[in-house]
């Protein structure tokens, strides 16, 4: 006999065997709770700004902000003196009598309010310099202290200060299509990021006297203006990061003469700022595309670490259509730059680090930042800016157009665990990997952290396990990249966890308990569920290209991505999205009962009641039923034997007038039914294995689910005898339960009575 399963869809019987259950008396009526229907109620209408297809529509339109700064880094007091001119062009079609700007270092002002935003109960443990910090030293005083705010003539514009936003009253409304010029001067004291884990700041080296500074968020920025929300004037409380306008910068920046510096955009003065020897290299290193050449080395670090220059270099950058600007100075920073060939041009990889990060930091980070380039622009565009820069930084992970700060040093013997390592090497990619959400992808982050930090974790997953791959020398003896996130089963303890101190994806970042998992996790585990699993890497790639290629230098909403992905995928995702990033529900789908059934001639008197009680007409009966094997309620598969299932009169002679033949008859049928406590539906990946060794794997659709939440079943007929059913073999849903995964139960054999029970009830 062939090995051959059979799928069989008994409509009618499966009426008899199973709707027969349900209950005939009048209920109330209710609204659509199905998992299917359509997102209407939760998405916003598409209109001429963001259409259906979740693409840019015909009156889209966006802001230009584009700043000349002069900034001076005061190294001895820790301060930063700056004065910038703004040039903002109104695209929109409103006029704008005002324009609010962000204040974001005002979150470090002494009686800031996002200073009080939690509760303090007295904390069981404590750390001494915590201790000190709450309760002995005095509150460091930061923020912004704005001199002055003019026009272009020099007249004094009015402005208020609401804590971290400030309103320019304009004494003319700038019309649509038009543009106004004015001037803002304004200095802070920078703080120790170390102390207070701030954002970007300094950090100060004892042994040495140095400082290490990396500087965001330091000048005055103007908030977006849309069609979404208006002005994007939400206050910054310190979670929720970023909604900015692109333009184009003019930065001068003077430091130290012995300083080095890494910042957004092109050095335009190279000669003026370098030694002739650094200048050498730096222009060498255009096409250093093997490996990274240094242009401060390390000895020349420790030489000149040791005295403090007098004298004062201005370095001058500019950048083209950017949404923020960053740089790091120090006299501590080794510099390496490495070419990478993307498309049609050649980015620089490059790397800024102090002597401590090594020997960590020259064997592994601009590697990381090479390998970043190559794989998200493999998935979403080529990398369109000139450079892309890693910074090293203690305790930090933060993201500036072609800049950021990263975290990963060695101890004070250069010795590091691969949990450093490895730790090091993902925070660059993450955080290289923001050039492209939301750098350049510009979503709102104040509002929606999980659609920078989410999709940005998703790639750096990819990322990660691309790295070593395709480079096998990259990283000596990785056989598998141990990625933190990304893969279902890192999400199950959160999914699973309290559902008081759990908030859906589609929150503020504000109003979560745990943002890792909640903005950064869940949702790059969702995107890799949808990847492998839901919808095919193929379509999923394709869909998701669009959207990033769709929505480069410019303000997507979390609708244009949901709408993108089924668009340009032709596969329907509502329930996707509702189940995965409106609610907290969670994935729990397992192996309900199994029940053998045979063929029979002569349907009993409680099937006939049964089809009777609904109003159907016995003439309508079918000729032929499924019985049920009364020991399989509770039968062993490994002592089941086969039932005389081809004896029915009926089906021979069926058989006998069709010309077919008898042993094509299945020797086994069996129901299985899968239930669902979960809330999430999705598809049900099953394992079928068999007496004779072999498996068979069927996925079946998450439509499986359309019409009954709580459970299914399926009809498997086989020559084979089935021993074993398995749920999510590969752990590929995140399923938060396994226990209910397995036929049989994976249990003790001291349990295996009460599985029996549990079947047969």
């Amino acid at each position: 006999m062939k090995s051959i399963t059979y799928r069989l869809n008994f409509s009618i019987i499966f009426l008899v065997l199973g709707s027969f259950l349900l209950n005939a008396q009048t209920q109330q009526g209710h609204t659509n709770n199905n998992k299917f229907k359509q997102l209407y109620d939760q998405f916003a209408d598409p209109n001429r700004y963001h259409n259906a297809a979740g693409a840019p529509g015909v009156d889209y339109f966006q802001q230009k902000v584009d700043y000349v700064m002069d900034i001076e880094l005061d190294d001895e007091n820790s301060r930063l003196y700056g004065e910038e001119t703004i040039t903002y062009t109104n695209n929109s079609p409103d006029q704008l009598p005002y324009l609010w700007i962000q204040l974001d270092q005002n979150i470090r002002k002494k009686d800031a309010p996002a200073l009080e935003k939690n509760g303090s109960g007295n904390s069981v443990t404590m750390r001494p310099s915590s201790f000190v910090s709450n309760y002995i030293n005095e509150p460091f005083d930061g923020g912004f202290n704005i001199d002055w705010v003019k026009d272009e003539k020099g007249n004094p514009l009015p402005h208020k200060i609401n804590q971290t936003m400030m309103r320019v009253d304009l004494p003319q409304p700038i019309p649509s299509g038009g543009s106004y010029v004015f001037k803002i001067k304004w200095w802070y004291n920078i703080n120790n990021h170390v102390e207070g884990r701030g954002r970007s700041g300094y950090e100060f080296f004892e042994e040495d006297g140095n400082k290490a500074y990396v500087i965001a968020q330091f000048f005055p920025r103007l908030c977006v203006y849309n069609d979404v929300e208006g002005w994007q004037n939400y206050q910054f409380w310190g979670n929720g990061e970023f909604a900015l306008e692109f333009g184009d910068y003019e930065v001068n920046i003077t430091v130290p003469a012995d300083h080095i510096m890494e910042a957004t955009g092109s050095l335009q003065n190279p000669k003026e700022v370098l030694s002739r020897e650094e200048y050498k290299r730096f222009t060498a290193s255009a096409k250093s595309f093997d490996k990274p050449l240094l242009i401060v080395t390390e000895e020349e670090v420790r030489e000149k670490e040791q005295s403090f220059s007098n004298k004062k270099s201005t370095w001058k950058y500019h950048a083209k259509n950017v949404r923020d600007f960053g740089f790091a100075t120090s006299r501590k920073f080794i510099w390496e730059r490495q070419a990478v060939e993307l498309g049609t041009q050649n980015i620089m990889a490059v790397s800024l680090y102090p002597k401590e990060g090594n020997p960590l930091w020259e064997a592994y980070s601009t590697k990381a930042v090479v390998q970043t380039l190559k794989t998200y622009s493999k998935f979403t565009f080529d990398y369109p800016y000139p450079k892309a820069v890693s910074v090293h930084a203690k305790n930090q992970g933060m993201e500036y157009p072609m800049i950021c700060w990263n975290y990963g040093r060695p101890d004070e013997e250069g010795n590091y665990s691969d949990r450093t390592k490895f730790g090091m090497i993902s925070v660059i990619i993450h955080e290289v990997g923001h050039n492209f959400f939301p750098m350049i992808v510009n979503s709102d982050e104040r509002q929606w952290g999980w659609m920078d930090e989410g999709l940005d974790t998703f790639v750096q997953y990819l990322t990660e396990q691309e790295f070593g791959a395709t480079n096998p020398e990259a990283i000596p003896g990785l056989t598998a990249y141990p990625s933190r996130r990304g893969a279902p089963e890192k999400i199950v303890p959160y999914m699973a966890g309290d559902q008081e101190f759990i908030s859906p994806i589609m929150s503020n970042p504000e109003n979560v308990y745990q943002l890792g998992p909640n903005a950064y996790a869940k949702p790059a585990t969702a995107l890799n569920i949808l990847r492998e699993t839901v919808m095919g890497r193929e379509a999923f790639d394709h869909a998701f290209k669009t959207y990033a290629q769709r929505w480069m230098f410019k303000h997507p909403t979390p609708e244009d991505f949901f709408r993108t992905m089924e668009d340009a995928s032709a596969i329907d995702l509502d329930w996707f999205w509702r189940g995965w990033f409106y609610t907290t529900d969670v994935v729990d789908i397992g192996v309900k009962g199994i029940k053998k059934y045979y063929y029979s001639d002569t349907p009993d008197q409680k099937i006939k009641d049964r089809f009777e009680q609904y109003g159907y007409d016995l003439e309508d009966l079918p000729d032929m039923v499924f019985k049920i094997d009364e020991e399989s309620e509770s039968f062993d598969p490994n002592t089941a034997s086969e039932n005389p299932i081809g004896d029915s009169q009926i089906l021979q002679e069926y058989l006998e007038e069709e010309g077919l033949n008898s042993s094509e008859i299945p020797a086994y049928f069996y129901e299985v039914e899968f239930e669902k406590p979960g809330g999430l539906v999705m598809p049900l990946i099953v394992e079928y294995a068999y007496a004779d060794g072999t498996k068979e794997r069927i996925t079946y659709p998450v439509q499986l689910w359309r019409k009954n939440d709580a459970s299914v079943k399926k009809i498997i007929a086989s020559d084979k005898e089935l021993v074993s059913v398995t749920v999510d073999p590969d752990n590929e849903t995140a399923d938060v339960n396994t226990d209910n995964n397995s036929w049989p139960r994976k249990e003790s054999p001291s349990d295996f009575d009460k599985f029996k029970e549990k079947i047969k009830g």
